[in-house]
């Protein structure tokens, strides 16, 4: 921990050095950093307990510093004091392009004064403002400010405690924008109405590639009103909505669109309740999307007719690298067709199956599946109901596969008998990397076996 005299005597020697370029001091407790150096380009300082007066310290040298690019200052208490520095202070700054303010104790002033900093400022390119306060006319005033600032790129505004007012001005803007790629509104409560507005957005925007509007208590209406921006957006490459409500009929209308949509790389539904229903209709979307990459459907009720639908879908699609169905009690009914879809897909790399209720038989068909298959590199199957059986099985596999590098066994029910059978295949496999088994039933004895294997690979035993 850096306090006052370290604080000092870094302080004195950044204004004689002529080389350091990155300077981390997160969680220290010191105020002020930054007036003669002339090389610092990063400083972070998140987590430092500095209040106003050490804000106004770091917005004076920003008035002169001419090679500061970065400047992480989230969860301090710079307040509205210190958020009037900084915002004057980058009025006049040419160099500064990433600011990280999140959780920051700013109020309206504060916000209200960045606002109108954005008019005039011409490099700074991200902007980190989640959790703070930034509800009502504030919103409203960046909204306004965006018309005429063109540099911004990235811009956080997750955990301020937006609304729908506050998004459909955002979505204003958002219509005409041609540079903001970035925004994060998670964690607020813009509702469908908020929803709806940047939906429209969407139709016509040609910048955003980035959207997050995770846990905005969002339900079908609002998702089906994205799924109609999506078919005609052209440039929206993430879209996070996790932990809305959207259920099957939102997330139907949103699988819908991915069959047009030919953007769309990465789609976070996480805690949706989507159901059987919604999978049925995206086993038809992996038919002929070739597009997205990335799937997170995690704790989504899907369970073994669920599964069964997107194994369906997983035979012919040639693009999704990445699909996440933790936590959807998919047993090993469900295990057992997604690993017919493993012995015919050529694209998914990484598989996460933890908390479904998969057993020593879901391990046996999923450890065929990996004798055959040549693609997947992750298998997550974390937190199940795999015995010493089951080991046994995967273990067979581990002998004859030579791509899988990941295999999380963690929290399952395997024991020393387990333990060692998978030690002596490990004798024979040339491609695993990491193999997890923390949280099994293993004897230290026992385990020391698989810790001597070899040196290239990465164990993690315990309990």
């Amino acid at each position: 921990m850096i306090r006052d005299v370290g604080a000092v005597a870094l302080a004195e020697k950044l204004k004689t050095n002529s080389t350091l370029t990155t300077l981390d001091l997160t969680d220290n407790e010191i105020g002020d950093a930054l007036k003669t150096n002339s090389t610092l380009t990063h400083l972070g300082l998140n987590g430092n307990r500095i209040e106003g007066n050490g804000a106004l310290a770091l917005a004076d040298a920003l008035k002169t510093n001419s090679t500061l690019t970065t400047l992480a200052l989230a969860q301090n208490k710079i307040g509205d004091v210190g958020a009037l520095a900084l915002a004057e202070a980058i009025k006049s700054n040419s160099t500064l392009t990433t600011l990280e303010l999140s959780g920051t104790s700013i109020w309206y002033q504060g916000l209200l004064a960045f606002s109108e900093a954005f008019k005039t400022n011409s490099t700074l390119a991200a902007l980190d403002l989640g959790y703070n306060t930034i509800k009502d006319t504030i919103a409203i005033a960046f909204s306004e400010a965006r018309r005429t600032n063109s540099i911004l790129t990235t811009l956080g505004l997750q955990r301020s405690l937006l609304g729908e007012n506050e998004a459909q001005a955002l979505a204003e803007v958002i219509k005409t924008d041609s540079t903001l790629a970035a925004l994060d509104l998670g964690y607020n409560s813009i509702e469908d109405n908020g929803a709806l507005a940047i939906a429209e957005a969407l139709k016509s925007n040609s910048a955003l590639a980035n959207l997050s509007l995770a846990d905005n208590s969002i339900t079908y209406n609002g998702a089906l009103a994205l799924a109609e921006g999506l078919k005609t957006n052209s440039t929206l490459t993430t879209l996070d909505l996790q932990n809305n409500s959207i259920g099957d009929n939102g997330s139907q209308g949103l699988f819908e669109a991915l069959k047009t949509n030919s953007t769309l790389t990465t789609l976070d539904l996480w805690g949706n309740l989507i159901g059987s229903n919604g999978a049925l209709t995206l086993s038809e979307a992996l038919k002929t999307n070739s597009t997205l990459n990335t799937l997170y459907l995690q704790n989504n009720s899907i369970r073994a007719n669920g599964a069964l639908a997107i194994s369906d879908g997983l035979k012919t699609n040639s693009a999704l690298t990445t699909l996440d169905l933790w936590g959807n009690s998919i047993g090993d009914n469900g295990a057992l067709v997604l690993s017919e879809a493993l012995k015919i897909n050529s694209t998914l790399t990484t598989l996460d199956l933890p908390h479904n209720r998969i057993g020593d038989d879901g391990a046996l068909v999923l450890s065929e599946a990996l004798k055959t298959n040549s693609i997947l590199t992750v298998l997550n199957l974390w937190c199940n109901s795999i015995g010493d059986s089951g080991a046994l099985a995967l273990s067979g596999a581990l002998r004859t596969n030579s791509i899988l590098a990941t295999l999380d066994l963690g929290y399952n029910l395997i024991g020393d008998i387990g333990a060692l059978i998978m030690a002596e295949a490990l004798e024979m496999n040339i491609s695993l990397a990491t193999l997890n088994l923390v949280g099994n039933p293993i004897g230290y004895i026992e385990s020391r076996p698989l810790l001597h294997v070899s040196q290239d690979i990465r164990f993690i035993v315990g309990h």
